[in-house]
């Protein structure tokens, strides 16, 4: 069915209007990414917005959560006083669901031990006029590219592949629970008019090349900060010849460059997809104005006169890329893998082999694996690792199962996990990670940081197309490469896999019988939504304190990270998703994976008030209860990976008052300005060397706190010596303001006469 038929007709109606007037005011042809978002502002712009500098507010058309950070999404939403959602808002339960067994058993475990979570989720979303994804019903990304994503739309989403739904053509940003609060209550959306990046697409993909491929290589190009800030547009005929779900794949691992999103413009693929998904009424409505659903001609002709950067690549050109260990962006060719392995000592037997996800699970990545693993069964081949397989939806799980898929999958060894998140994120309980023996993973999923699927900081985790994968995983070796080497079958046969081929789309159409969709309550206004003040798993929130007015003085260092520290690092996943609801007990994992420069360890920092080396969580603890605060210090692109706010809100719920980095990832940045934290940066980036581990800060400036004006970190050493560090801010004065009222929650409430 089409949801928001209505609201869509709106956008398109009002669409080509918006566009000229933007035209008109920027006095040239415009690119795909600024006919969205200036179609999409809160107010109609009388200036030029610059890229990179202008803070905008936006007028998003939806809004998406999934399950783990939905939870204090809503909490906080809760305390705002309002009735309804203001714009269409879902929720999906994807993230707590753990891959053990097989999918029924697994999921019949998240039902039962995830009963007061789910009932809370289900009761608050008709409380207030939400759709709800049941458990089982799919990744909220895949969901939401077959439901709710629709060419020139804008949505932003509680996870950081939101970007997913570029692939339908839209501006679809992931951001933090408070961000979405503020466009559930009605209120604009702030967001830094990003740069553009332009990938022109040339040729057309053949053999084992994928679109996972195209990302893989963008990544290794741009590097996990290459994106930060920028928005990412691929056009070009290369871009027509990709299938819908293969631009949603890269929309999707676009979050690993750090872009804000990425997007194409509209075309066949797209309309193709919308009317395979039961969405016709909306295919026809972007035909009738699909000239303003992608860039101008004359910008695809001179690109380099329209976006801030340019990258170029013929697909005709592109081999398969494996990527990793240990991050998304190290990039290696497979004709390469071979010598990258032997000259970095990596492990080459391959273990498991990890299929699907939200990134990989449409039915043409599906299908392609397919044919590979049937080749198996006709080559007497057996696979060689242990191969899983992750549906991306109820929709997708039943249509392959139909079309015998998982029947062909079962014959080389595969187990069919729950239509959920599962591996991707950790939720994994992979029998001997715990051991933390040295081993090799490869995986269609988008991140692959330091213990990430399964806990284990010695698993080499490698990213590769599901068809790649599903190749290493028969050979069992991760220096196979498919295009060129044979295997030897069961019968001592020197045997090679041919290229494999697959279906864009079903040829009998999607099936399902139940999808999973719970439609929220006509009149939500007697529902109660009840938190036990017993419950180990949800807190109702108290307002965090305004700021004390005055600079602030004799702040401990709580830690001085060293190296990458995503937002795996400051809030682990995994085991501790079941606290996403709790504030508190979730606090208990602050910063435990991030290492300690002063002893490269982890989780182990010296209390001041002892001098003995402790947790990080105990630590700031015994500072809170001793009305103490403190600051964190970090290195380059602090709070890459997952827009999880928890994040933020940890470190401001146990008394963290700054963090100091040389720079930051785009949504965590964001997130620590919306729960009222000061974010700063170095000036200068050697002055992180001169942070020791027994110093006392004081930070100098916030009473003439301004736009633009930088303020001043005096460390005081043991010794008696001072250093005086000049540091950089990127607080407006909407920003500033949710610092000195305690957080952007604060001064909503406020707005809405809450106390």
């Amino acid at each position: 069915m089409a949801f928001d038929l209505d609201l869509i007709q709106k956008v398109y109606a009002e669409m080509p209007g918006k566009i000229q007037i933007a035209r008109q005011l920027l006095g040239r042809p415009l690119t795909l990414t600024e006919k969205i978002l200036y179609s999409h502002l809160d107010k109609p712009a009388t200036s030029i917005l610059e890229r990179g500098k202008a803070y905008v507010d936006f007028r998003p058309d939806r809004v998406a959560m999934q399950d783990a950070t939905a939870q204090m999404a809503l909490l906080q939403f809760m305390t705002c006083g309002r009735d309804k959602v203001a714009v269409p808002s879902t929720v999906h339960c994807d993230h707590l669901i753990q891959a053990k067994v097989e999918a029924d058993k697994d999921l019949q475990v998240a039902v039962d031990s995830n009963k007061e979570v789910y009932d809370f989720l289900s009761s608050v979303s008709d409380r207030y006029g939400l759709g709800f994804w049941k458990a089982g019903a799919g990744i909220i990304h895949q969901v939401v590219l077959e439901n709710y994503a629709f060419p020139g739309g804008m949505m932003i989403g509680t996870d950081s592949h939101t970007p997913n739904a570029g692939g339908l053509g839209m501006i679809a940003i992931g951001v933090g629970g408070a961000d979405a609060c503020d466009v559930m209550a009605g209120l604009p959306w702030e967001l830094k008019m990003p740069k553009l990046i332009g990938v022109h697409l040339t040729g057309k993909l053949n053999g084992w090349a994928t679109p996972k491929d195209i990302i893989l290589w963008v990544a290794g190009k741009l590097t996990v900060k290459g994106g930060t800030g920028a928005i990412v547009e691929y056009f070009g005929e290369g871009a027509k010849n990709i299938s819908c779900t293969g631009k949603g794949t890269i929309g999707n691992m676009g979050a690993e460059i750090g872009a804000t999103t990425s997007t194409f413009g509209y075309d066949e693929s797209m309309e193709r997809y919308l009317r395979a998904t039961s969405r016709a009424a909306i295919a026809d409505l972007a035909n009738g104005i699909k000239e303003h659903l992608t860039g101008d001609p004359e910008v695809y002709a001179n690109p380099s006169q329209y976006f801030d950067q340019v990258i170029e690549l013929d697909l005709s050109t592109l081999e398969p890329y494996i990527n990793g260990p240990f991050s998304p962006d190290l990039a290696t060719p497979i004709s390469k893998m071979k010598a990258a392995a032997e000259a970095n000592g990596w492990p080459t037997k391959l273990e498991v082999g990890l299929i699907g996800s939200c990134t990989n699970s449409s039915y043409e990545d599906i299908s392609r694996a397919a044919n590979l693993a049937e080749q198996a069964v006709e080559k007497n081949l057996k696979a060689k690792a242990a191969y899983t397989i992750t549906p991306g939806s109820e929709l997708v799980r039943y249509t392959i199962e139909r079309d015998g898929y998982i029947d062909t999958f079962g014959k080389i060894g595969g187990t069919v996990f729950a239509n959920a998140c599962g591996p991707c994120i950790g939720m994994w309980a992979r029998e001997g990670a715990d051991k933390k023996e040295k081993n090799t993973i490869i995986h269609s999923f988008n991140r692959n940081f330091a213990a990430r699927q399964d806990g284990n900081p010695n698993t080499y985790a490698f990213v590769g197309s599901p068809e790649i994968v599903t190749a290493l995983a028969i050979a069992g070796d991760l220096t196979f490469n498919p295009l060129t080497d044979t295997l030897t079958n069961e019968n001592g046969e020197q045997v090679k896999l041919d290229a494999p081929t697959g279906y864009e789309l079903p040829t009998k159409g999607f099936a399902v019988e139940d999808a999973g969709f719970q439609a929220p309550a006509e009149d939500g206004s007697s529902v109660d939504v009840k938190v036990s003040p017993e419950s180990d798993r949800l807190q109702l929130l108290q307002p965090f304190p305004v700021w004390e007015g005055t600079d602030l003085k004799g702040l401990k260092l709580l830690i001085k990270a060293k190296g990458k520290c995503t937002t795996d690092h400051i809030s682990m996943a995994g085991p501790w998703l079941k606290f996403r609801g709790h504030l508190d007990n979730i606090s208990n994992n602050m910063l435990i994976g991030a290492t300690n420069f002063f002893n490269e360890k982890t989780n182990s920092v010296k209390n001041e008030l002892t001098g003995e080396y402790q947790g990080v969580p105990d630590v700031q603890r015994a500072y809170k209860a001793a009305g103490i605060g403190s600051i964190v210090v970090g290195d380059e692109n602090y709070g890459e990976g997952s827009s999880r706010e928890h994040a933020a809100m940890e470190p401001r719920h146990l008394g963290v008052r700054v963090v100091l980095v040389k720079s930051f990832a785009r949504i965590h940045e964001t997130n620590l300005k919306k729960q009222g934290m000061l974010g700063v940066t170095f000036h200068d980036n050697e002055d992180y060397n001169k942070i020791l581990e027994d110093d006392t800060f004081d930070v100098l400036g916030l009473t003439t706190f301004e736009p633009g004006v930088p303020l001043t970190v005096v460390a005081h050493h043991a010794d008696g010596t001072k250093d005086e560090i000049q540091v950089n801010h990127t607080y407006n004065q909407q920003q500033i303001e949710w610092f000195k009222a305690g957080s952007c929650l604060n001064v909503i409430r406020k707005e809405f006469g809450v106390a």
